[in-house]
Formats: C-alpha cells, sequence, structure tokens
C-alpha cells in the first residue's frame, strides 16, 4: 500500500499574554491553552527548549495535554548554537535529550536547530554536529546517558520503543546560499528550513530531506505581519508539490533538483507572525485552503 505524505500546518509557541481574549477565550485557564490550541492546529513548536532545559514533568504534561495523533516540533537549545556555535557540543546534546524530549513519544516530531545571523557556514563544524545526531529515539537515550549535573535528579531516557527521529537546520547568514552547504545536508539527511523572513535573512528552498520543514514570519514585516489570501494560496501551491514528492516550479535552488519521491514528502508548517496574533488565525487558514480543517474564526 503506497504510503500517504502528512502534511502538518502549525504555530511556533503557544504562550502569548496577546493572544489571551483574541485567540484564546476570554477567561481560559493559563494551564489549559495547550490544550484549547492543539485543538485548533495540528502541530506546534516547542520553543522552551531553545531558551533552557525544560524537565520531564513539563514533557509530560504537554504530551497529556494535546489529543492523539498531535505532533510537536522542539527546537533545540541555544546553549548549543548560539552560545557554543556547534562546538565541543556531545554532552550539551546528551543534557537536552535527557531533559525529556523522549517523553513525547509517538507525539515527537522534528528537531529544528536555528543558527545565529552572525554565524557563517563553516563545513567542518557543521559535519561534526550533524554526526552527532541521533537518528533514532533509541540512538538519543543512548546519548542521553552521557549526559552532566545539570539534569542530575531530574532526567529521563525512557522510550517505549524505537522511533525514527529527524532534524533540521535553520540558517540566517548569506554564506549558506551554495551548492556545497544543499549536498552536504543532503549527505546527513538534514532538512533546510524555508524560513520566510519578509527578506531580512536567505530564503532558501532546495528539497534535502525525505521531508520539508517550512517557518513563516511574517509576510512583509518580520514577526509582525499576517499573510493576505494570495499569500496563503502561494503558500500552499508550494505544500502541494512538496507533498507529492516534488519541487515546487517556482522554487529557486542552490543545487540540481532531487528526484520525485513517489510517495511524497511530510511537510511542516509552522507560523512564526505572534506579535500581532496572526499566527494561529493564519495557520487555521492556510489548513483551510488545503481541506485539512474548518474555516478560521475571524482574525484581528
Amino acid at each position: 500500500m503506497k504510503r500517504q505524505a502528512t502534511i502538518r500546518i502549525g504555530i511556533s509557541g503557544w504562550t502569548y499574554p496577546p493572544w489571551r481574549g483574541v485567540f484564546f477565550p476570554q477567561g481560559l485557564a493559563h494551564k489549559r491553552e495547550l490544550e484549547y490550541a492543539a485543538k485548533q492546529v495540528a502541530s506546534i513548536e516547542i520553543n522552551g527548549s531553545f531558551y533552557s532545559l525544560q524537565r520531564p514533568e513539563s514533557y509530560r504534561a504537554w504530551y497529556a495535554a494535546t489529543p492523539r495523533g498531535f505532533v510537536f516540533a522542539v527546537k533545540g537549545s541555544r546553549f548549543i548554537t548560539h552560545m557554543k556555535r556547534l562546538k565541543e557540543v556531545e554532552e550539551p546534546l546528551a543534557n537536552f535529550f535527557a531533559s525529556g524530549v523522549l517523553c513525547l513519544g509517538e507525539k515527537l516530531g522534528p528537531f529544528l536547530w536555528q543558527l545565529p545571523p552572525n554565524f557563517s557556514y563553516d563545513r567542518e563544524r557543521l559535519t561534526a554536529f550533524f554526526e552527532l545526531l541521533p537518528r533514532d529515539t533509541r540512538a538519543a537515550a543512548q546519548l542521553a546517558r552521557k549526559h552532566d549535573a545539570r539534569v542530575k535528579g531530574r532526567a529521563s531516557m525512557k522510550v517505549d520503543r524505537n522511533r525514527r527521529l529527524r532534524h533540521c537546520l535553520e540558517v540566517r547568514h548569506e554564506s549558506f546560499a551554495t551548492k556545497e552547504f544543499v549536498e552536504l545536508l543532503r549527505r546527513h539527511r538534514i532538512g533546510l528550513v524555508v524560513a520566510d523572513t519578509a527578506g531580512k535573512w536567505p530564503f532558501l528552498e532546495d528539497i534535502t530531506a525525505d521531508f520539508i520543514y517550512a517557518r513563516l514570519h511574517g509576510h512583509e514585516e518580520l514577526y509582525r505581519s499576517g499573510y493576505t489570501p494570495a499569500a496563503l494560496d502561494d503558500w500552499a501551491a508550494k505544500i502541494r508539490a512538496w507533498a507529492k514528492g516534488r519541487a515546487p516550479g517556482s522554487s529557486e535552488r542552490l543545487a540540481p533538483r532531487l528526484p520525485v519521491a513517489k510517495s511524497g514528502r511530510d511537510v511542516y508548517v509552522y507560523f512564526d507572525n505572534d506579535a500581532k496574533v496572526h499566527a494561529p488565525f493564519d495557520a487555521m487558514a492556510l489548513a483551510h485552503q488545503l481541506h485539512l480543517g474548518p474555516p478560521p474564526p475571524p482574525g484581528p
């Protein structure tokens, strides 16, 4: 039986005070915001993991608050990407994977690793980092056992069964716009994040893995502007092409196209234009255009 590609349209984070009374119903308890959001979108990026090591009880609570079939993407620690800048990060990676991410079980989706704008292309450093990344939950648990005292007494390395793990990279320096970088990602099966940043950072569309990961930060103004129906139409067309296993006809490429994937490619899209509460409404509107959800309520 032919496998069907999965499309998930979601939001980046969910804990935003301006969303209360606009996206979240007036009076909704803060502790129920994830539960509510997870009924409106099919996936959410966990952002707190970028700023600090979370705890197993938090991941277990997030798992329990979301419906069956829901998927989380997890943003990798900025200690690894921004402070250590991918150098000597085996122990920090062990701490990250010991901090509770494996508690998400079958709801654990791709890992997002975001590099800072002043991080330029470094083949050797990227290669070393990619080789450290665990590609299944059993390997992640094995790496997690190398954690240090930072997570002593609050680590979780238990896995219910072995599952494949996916990783993707979001870059923000022009030096990454090279064929060599795309080929390096393909060699290591790392997804290249298609990041719409209103022109602030590079917009790269090469397909480098068996899935697509897109982050929509704002159509005209970073983090603040929403997406027009015409803009959402354009993204819907791209998503349909990706899910069918091919590159959109309008996409720009740095390297030769990959062959069409006959079984399609899974697609994850997250709206990060949260400042003016556009993200959840744009996510619901795009999902509706793709026949993946009902019409969204009126947005801001």
